[in-house]
């Protein structure tokens, strides 16, 4: 019922933004000056008549992620020397790769129609209204000759400009993976309009009101922030991390909280961990599978094309990972074995990297989801499955697999077999109230949540060798009785009795304790002994 209340917000939504910034003579960018100097252009000069006079903006965004859809990729453990992004060689869970299909996948680009690296795409295939008028992008679609624009060309979307606004950026990103909300599981159509904070306090009219931009900052038109599962990175010089502190400012600090405890979390636990309990408040996508059409027909080319079955689901937990802003993705013709998740059966294309004694990493929440997808059998290659085909045209998966052999460079009849594929998201988007953080016993006092002690390698060392490094025999008492024993009285660091350390909080490591110790203290634990 949810879902389909926001269905229908965001429908209404839609339709007054084409009215507004189409039909009339509004711009939000002029308004307080009262002139507009786009109030001649027409939309058949478009988008020459911006060009003329942004020149240098269409300089910028040229060469930008947003258009060029490729890039250096820092932040990739795997294939860091090449270039990387959607436009080629990136592999996810979801429609696999772009190849053979520009046609559909490519209509989230922020271009004309043309391939940003198609010889003859210049400055001319830069589409600026995608984000600079949205009730252009709500209606911009592939037309039959193959560009991308309107149906019914109206001046008024040449004239009307706008920064963007939470309408042109979802446009595209909520709809990521094929459908609202499918691929992100934080981010959906209802956050164009939505007036709830508790949906999401950053992105609802009634309260903060932010547009993307209040966080994804850009210069010279390339932006901060991305996915654990995006590949390149927009500005280099800035970095792809977006910091809550920007505007929470000292919350990273040991007393940027009222209750000291979190205090000593901060530095190992991000933000969005505590502050979103659950994501997916529209159902998002948890499995896919392309051996079969999602209204129930064979994929076999008799009943035509359709989408692959999905499994979708709302309001989940996330997965907890530690992560250093590191990732190990999939790429094009990568052998999957060498990263083979024999544990559990699974061919990952996408993993944060990190670990609990990893100084960099911190806690994070994550989307993950699963897909059926074949395999090359000789060579563990995961192929490019020809969407166009299955989703367009024939609808046939045998067909689809073949031509993706052939457009990979391999032969159509080259053995394969169904693998299960994983990969994992990085939430941010959807904050609650800060009131419906999550409380410490939410993880500390069940693993219903997450497994700290076996999941996430806050286990101790074995029980009886840890205790005896210092005391002989002691009655069994709580966890917590414990835990404050050893950290808040005397000062111990992790490595005491996990097989890890916390050197930033500065205490005390094993074998050091004659450093903080006075010759009672240490009369006093032998006694203990």
């Amino acid at each position: 019922m949810r879902q389909r209340r926001a269905h229908l917000k965001v429908k209404h939504f839609l339709l007054l933004w084409v009215g507004i910034f189409v039909f009339s003579g509004f711009s939000s960018s002029f308004a307080d000056t009262g002139e507009n100097p786009h109030a001649n252009l027409r939309y058949s000069d478009y988008p020459g008549n911006c060009i003329s006079c942004h020149r240098n903006e269409a300089e910028d965004a040229f060469q930008s992620i947003h258009y060029r859809w490729m890039g250096d990729a820092p932040d990739m453990v795997n294939g860091k020397e090449v270039q990387q992004g959607k436009l080629t060689n990136s592999v996810n869970s979801y429609c696999i790769n772009i190849l053979g299909d520009w046609p559909v996948c490519g209509s989230c680009h922020a271009g004309k129609g043309k391939r940003p690296d198609d010889p003859l795409a210049g400055f001319e295939n830069i589409d600026c209204l995608v984000c600079h008028n949205a009730g252009y992008a709500a209606k911009r679609t592939r037309l039959a000759d193959g560009s991308m624009g309107v149906a019914v060309p109206d001046d008024m979307l040449v004239r009307n400009i706008h920064k963007p606004i939470r309408a042109n950026c979802l446009s595209c990103h909520a709809k990521a993976g094929g459908g609202d909300g499918v691929k992100r599981g934080d981010i959906s159509l209802a956050s164009i309009d939505n007036a709830d904070p508790e949906f999401d306090v950053h992105m609802n009219t009634g309260k903060a009101d932010l547009v993307c931009q209040s966080c994804h900052t850009f210069r010279n038109h390339r932006v901060i922030g991305k996915g654990s599962d995006l590949r390149a990175t927009d500005d280099p010089d800035r970095g792809a991390e977006v910091a809550c502190t920007v505007c929470h400012t000292g919350k990273d600090s040991a007393r940027g909280h009222s209750n000291q405890s979190i205090g000593t979390h901060v530095k190992r636990v991000a933000c969005q961990t505590c502050h979103l309990p659950t994501y997916a408040k529209v159902a998002t996508e948890t499995h896919r599978d392309w051996r079969g059409h999602h209204d129930g027909t064979e994929a076999d080319g008799i009943s035509g094309p359709g989408h692959p079955y999905t499994e979708k689901a709302a309001d989940l937990v996330p997965k907890y990972r530690f992560w250093n802003r590191l990732s190990e993705n999939s790429l094009l013709g990568d052998d999957a074995g060498r990263t083979y998740d024999s544990e559990n059966d699974l061919y990952p294309t996408s993993r944060p990297i990190g670990n609990v004694d990893d100084p960099a990493s911190r806690l994070y929440p994550f989307k993950h989801k699963t897909a059926f997808q074949p395999k090359t059998i000789a060579d563990n290659r995961l192929i490019a499955v020809d969407t166009l085909e299955y989703l367009k045209k024939s609808g046939d998966v045998t067909k689809s697999i073949e031509n993706g052999l052939v457009n990979m460079g391999l032969p159509a009849g080259e053995a394969y077999e169904w693998v299960l594929t994983d990969t994992y998201g990085l939430l941010n988007h959807g904050i609650p109230p800060a009131s419906d953080a999550l409380k410490c016993s939410n993880c500390h006092q069940s693993t219903e949540r997450m497994d700290l002690k076996g999941e996430l390698g806050y286990g101790p060392k074995e029980e009886g060798g840890t205790c005896l490094q210092c005391h002989r025999s002691k009655e069994r008492k709580p966890f917590k009785t414990i835990h404050e024993k050893h950290v808040k009285d005397k000062k111990f660091d992790c490595s005491w009795c996990h097989a890890f350390s916390r050197p930033e909080r500065n205490l005390t490591l094993p074998g050091q304790e004659s450093l903080s110790e006075n010759s009672e203290d240490r009369q006093k634990r032998r006694k203990d002994r």
